[in-house]
């Protein structure tokens, strides 16, 4: 493995090879007699690029061999093999700047990493705490930056399991040949396959974005170099937009658009109560109309949260009342059926009486039911088959 030209010199774009093998799998392959693509492994994800003019889309490591996946066609023989470059250091820095942030946790407050992951938008690392606070969290960040700052050489080492003694590892290794050691001096000393600068000062820069929590863990989501000014610049826009509808300067955005956000919860209790009178006026005047202390009537586009709350209303208003109501709303046809406390026929008769006309499905108690179906019928006729059930 320490002869792969990717593990001989991170840095290398562009490389010339012999083309040894084509294959498929599922998908067309070639194996290279030497690569400078990273395969997938180690929580970094795979190089691509090109060999010749043909695209490198993907790149396995399997059955000991390493599968250059492509879409074109090529011959045996020479190749010359070029790394999309953007993402190999996007990597790089992803990667190398979560050796360095696991170290800070692991020194500062002795959290231990339990799991990496290296995705197109944040890197993520698995904390081995239940609880972290944002004075920690800033206290972290501000560590891994001093020794990207301090632009540490990053070393690495071919060593034998014996020979690992001699140094402070972070978490056991967990192989026991081609150990490769990845050594920040004096910071961190971590057993690692994966490709990484030549410094911690090509990391650029680390920002911690978000945390969340994962069972008894932590996840702390960050980016690292050029994604850093990514979300900046990506920020920097919403943060302008949202300021320029508020007419306020951006650093006035926050306490503004709480001003409307709370002016907005007013409004829609506002808006609430308002409909909930309308309803229980409504109540009233479909009662007034009743015949029986039966009211039956449907609607057209009425919410079935409305019909719910309308049919409480009504039985409310009149203990001897059976509200029967319909709704025709898009392609289906709802209902509810509720009665006052002085009735004693169930509702849940009348549900069972009328879902199989609309192939329909629904529930409720024997005070209230609610359900729905397919339009086979009008509203109208639902309502003389909901009247027909409590006949019955």
């Amino acid at each position: 493995m320490k002869d792969l030209l990717y593990y001989i010199d991170s840095t290398t774009q562009k490389f010339p090879t012999q083309l040894l093998h084509i294959g498929n799998d599922g998908r067309d392959y070639v194996v290279l007699a030497n690569t400078a693509f990273y395969p997938t492994g180690g929580g970094q994800p795979h190089d691509t690029g090109w060999l010749n003019d043909v695209e490198v889309v993907d790149v396995e490591k399997i059955d000991g061999e390493i599968r250059h996946y492509i879409n074109g066609e090529l011959t045996l023989g020479k190749v010359t093999g070029k790394l999309n470059w953007q993402r190999r250091f996007d990597h790089m820095q992803q990667h190398t700047g979560q050796h360095i942030l696991t170290a800070a946790f692991a020194e500062l407050f002795d959290y231990a990493t339990t799991s990496f992951h290296l995705g197109t938008g944040f890197v993520s690392i698995d904390l081995n705490t239940e609880d972290i606070s944002e004075e920690q969290l800033q206290q972290a960040e501000v560590r891994a930056n001093e020794i990207i700052l301090e632009n540490r050489p990053i070393e690495t080492k071919w060593l034998t399991k014996d020979e690992l003694a001699a140094y402070n590892l972070r978490k056991d290794v967990a192989v026991d040949e081609d150990i490769r050691l990845v050594i920040i001096p004096d910071y961190d000393y971590n057993g690692c396959g994966g490709t990484h600068p030549t410094s911690t000062g090509q990391v650029s820069l680390l920002k911690i974005m978000a945390t969340e929590k994962m069972k008894k863990q932590i996840r702390v989501h960050f980016v690292c170099g050029q994604r850093v000014l990514q979300e900046l610049a990506m920020r920097k826009t919403v943060l302008a937009d949202v300021a320029r509808q508020l007419s306020v300067p951006e650093e006035q955005a926050a306490t503004a658009l709480k001003k409307v956000m709370d002016t907005a919860k007013a409004t829609d209790k506002n808006l609430a109560e308002v409909q909930e009178a309308l309803l229980q006026y409504e109540a009233i005047e479909l009662l007034a109309n009743a015949q029986q202390h039966i009211v039956s009537t449907h609607f057209e586009n009425r919410p079935i949260q409305d019909l719910q709350k309308l049919g409480r209303f009504i039985t409310k208003q009149d203990a001897k009342a059976i509200a029967l109501l319909a709704a025709h709303n898009d392609d289906k046809l709802q209902f509810v059926a509720a009665r006052g406390e002085n009735v004693t026929v169930s509702m849940k008769h009348v549900a069972k009486a009328v879902l199989p006309i609309i192939n329909g499905k629904g529930g409720g108690s024997d005070a209230l039911v609610q359900g729905g179906g397919e339009q086979a019928i009008s509203g109208a006729e639902l309502l003389q088959h909901m009247e027909n059930a409590l006949k019955q």
